[in-house]
């Protein structure tokens, strides 16, 4: 029984290896064919070519060349920026005593914020306005003495100039009350505090923001190379990569000097706040004209075939195609400018070039 069974596995082996060959051997059998009905259409081709009894003629689609407009874009990264974004911070130095505010609120030019610790300047106000009450009153006494030519004149200008004095250290007194009051600078948001009742406050230190975004602004750094191909007015497509969103707008200003340090100059275009929802610091990439053609020769940039010896398309004339050397300019978007070799009106072969040779027959 066992020596049955190994027979019958070594018989169904043999035919499967068998039935393989026999497939192969047919594929070989076939490309061979192949091969050889090629070779034999390419020979009688030929020499039907040569008799003039037969053309092959390869599908193509042709364009015929009108001038357009061609434009050239650089893109520089830029960044938002509020154009009223101001950190407020006191004129003297001192501990917060009363915060007024909190985030969010609107505020006009002149709303109190905060204040800083006054009370050493407060009692100093009343000291001197219980002195300018009594050099007032002195004042007056010696002027209506010297007026009735009682007493001397020394008396009367000293009175005079005590009240004079007082006076003007009042007025000291309370310019420096007035500077610890913190105001807001602009109409606007209180966007941050960052403050805490008896924490030390200088001038300079970061601890209010107010914001207006009615006007933003974008920001950018270009290279020097454009700075004579850029001007104010220029319009511009400014693109939010975040917010997959394009404006167009207009270049409002275009800086004529160039950083020492990198080589560039500023450009700025401004925004309304409510175009789309904006925010300072935001990414954005300006995309600016720097070339425009209006009389443009314009093709699709594959079309131009480049070789060591230069560029070139095919033109179609009738039935055959030419290979054109052509020149070419600058390139943009998968598109590319022909300044010579093609004029307008010519029929250039746009699709089905890969194949081509000079002197072809087409069929379009």
């Amino acid at each position: 029984m066992k020596h049955t069974l190994q027979l019958l596995i070594i018989a169904m082996t043999l035919a499967v290896s068998c039935g393989e060959t026999d497939k192969r051997a047919r594929l070989e059998a076939l490309k061979q064919q192949q091969a050889e009905i090629k070779q034999e259409i390419a020979i009688l081709e030929k020499e039907l070519e040569k008799e003039g009894g037969y053309t092959k003629a390869n599908p193509v689609a042709t364009t015929e060349m009108n001038t357009e407009t061609f434009v050239h874009k650089i893109e520089v990264q830029a960044k938002v920026e509020g154009d009223q974004n101001v950190s407020v911070s006191p004129s003297m130095p001192g501990n917060i005593r009363t915060i007024h505010v909190k985030v969010g609120d609107r505020v006009s030019t002149g709303t109190l914020l905060a204040e800083l610790d006054n009370g050493v300047l407060e009692k100093t106000l009343s000291e001197l306005q219980s002195q300018r009450e009594f050099a007032a009153v002195l004042y007056e006494k010696q002027k209506s003495l010297w007026d009735q030519k009682i007493g001397t004149e020394v008396q009367f200008l000293q009175a005079k100039n005590t009240l004079v004095s007082v006076d003007k250290k009042l007025a000291t007194v309370r310019e420096q009350l007035e500077m610890t009051r913190i105001k807001a600078p602009i109409n606007g948001t209180v966007d941050a505090i960052d403050l805490k009742i008896g924490q030390a406050f200088a001038p300079g230190m970061p601890g209010l923001r107010v914001v207006n975004f009615s006007k933003l602004k974008v920001k950018a750094e270009v290279a020097e190379a454009y700075i004579d191909k850029i001007k104010t007015g220029d319009s511009v497509e400014v693109y939010f990569p975040d917010l997959k969103q394009t404006l167009s707008a207009e270049i409002t200003h275009s800086g004529k000097v160039i950083d020492a340090l990198n080589r560039t100059f500023k450009v700025e275009v401004e925004l309304k706040g409510d175009d789309i929802k904006l925010h300072p610091n935001q990414v954005a990439v300006l995309r600016i004209i720097d070339y425009r053609n209006d009389n443009s020769l314009v093709l699709p940039l594959d079309v131009v075939q480049q070789t060591p010896e230069g560029s070139y398309v095919y033109t179609a004339s009738g039935k055959k195609v030419s290979k054109t050397p052509v020149k070419s300019g600058k390139t943009y978007n998968g598109k590319i400018e022909v300044t010579e070799g093609i004029n307008p009106g010519d029929k250039v072969v746009t699709s089905g070039y890969q194949d081509l040779v000079d002197g072809q027959t087409i069929d379009q």
